[in-house]
């Protein structure tokens, strides 16, 4: 039955439609027989579901058609003949690839599957937890703290007073709206990982041995080598009789699980107002081996971090919540280094932002 046919119905008494619903029937049952492959079995869609030109399409416009009285005996057959075409499709794609077309539906279990791209960490924090697993085999465990700070814990505990000359080496990015507050209490954005271990302090008793990574914020002016956001990560060991000699070994065991055990350290006198003494710590030369190169500026030698035994300062305001830190009967050491600027030595990056910038050319280089 075409389906101009479909379209003229002249006649909506009960002889004219079983006639006209039986010949659709029997038109579907015979296209739905003569399938042969999923080409076939799409056609036989379109032919009979087709949203615009589908044959049941055209039928429902004989309810439109239809005179009220005979509207519920055209919908009763039109129900019968959906469900009927309805159910010829799901047998037909039940029933499998027919013989016609195996190929097309066929799989190689042999050839391999598609294997998805797994990611791999960004170099610095691949650098950052290179860093922490050489202190936790020392014992290290590993210490977070918030990233918004208070003026006491980013400052005054670590030993920075209102007006210390020192704070101004740290341009400090500010909470706003934070007049009404004391000074003490107002909001910052941490300048170093230093108050997670006044905090730290303030929960635990000695002996304390703890490793402290995360993100800092100061308001530097982006170039080649400075960023306003970059990473540290800071360590801190506080027992009886620890000695400077116990800061150095570690130190020295640490950049040489770092770079390579034929590296060698030396220490230079510093200022830091958290420790007392304090002192800067060099490595000889990756690059060329203490020769002098560029890149050591021909000393043989790169600063790498800073570190010091804790001043007794800081165990004073420790001590106001966790009274075992009397500076008489303990002492300890600290130590900070920069993780972005290990991660350009270790892979030759002469540019900070790059490790930014999320180009996936250069990320790519380290997966």
């Amino acid at each position: 039955m075409a389906n101009e046919e479909i379209l003229h119905l002249s006649s909506f008494d009960d002889e004219s439609l079983n006639a006209a619903f039986a010949a659709l029937e029997q038109r579907a049952r015979a296209d739905a027989a003569a399938l042969d492959g999923p080409e076939s079995m799409e056609a036989f869609r379109l032919r009979w579901t087709g949203r615009k030109q589908g044959r049941l399409n055209d039928v429902s416009g004989w309810l439109k058609a239809a005179p009220p009285q005979a509207k519920k005996s055209v919908g009763e057959r039109f129900k019968s003949l959906k469900d009927l075409v309805e159910g010829l499709l799901d047998a037909a794609a039940s029933s499998g690839p027919t013989d016609a077309a195996p190929a097309a539906e066929a799989i190689d279990i042999t050839l391999p599957g598609t294997q998805r791209l797994v990611g791999a960490e960004h170099p610095i924090t691949k650098t950052l937890h290179e860093i922490v697993s050489v202190f936790a085999a020392l014992g290290y465990s590993v210490g977070v703290g918030p990233e918004v700070e208070t003026d006491y814990y980013n400052f005054e505990s670590m030993n920075f007073p209102p007006g210390h000359p020192a704070r101004d080496t740290q341009d400090t990015l500010v909470i706003a709206n934070q007049e009404k507050r004391s000074l003490r209490d107002r909001l910052l954005l941490r300048t170093h990982t230093s108050p997670v271990q006044m905090r730290t302090m303030e929960r635990q008793p000695p002996p304390v041995r703890i490793v402290i990574p995360g993100k800092v914020h100061r308001n530097d002016a982006a170039d080649a080598t400075h960023s306003p956001i970059f990473h540290q990560v800071e360590g801190l060991c506080v027992d009886t009789n620890i000695t400077f000699s116990d800061l150095k070994g570690t130190l020295d065991h640490a950049m040489k699980a770092l770079f390579g055990s034929a590296v060698k350290t030396r220490f230079f006198p510093s200022f830091f107002p958290f420790t007392e003494p304090s002192a800067d710590v060099q490595i000889s030369c990756i690059f060329c081996g203490g020769k002098g190169c560029r890149k050591c500026k021909q000393s043989g030698w790169i600063e790498l971090l800073g570190c010091g035994m804790v001043d007794p300062a800081v165990f004073a305001f420790a001590a106001e919540k966790q009274p075992a830190y009397d500076p008489r009967k303990i002492s300890g050491f600290a130590f900070g280094m920069g993780v972005e600027r290990i991660a350009m030595m270790k892979y030759g990056i002469s540019e900070i932002g790059q490790f930014y910038a999320g180009d996936m050319r250069f990320l790519g280089q380290f997966v």
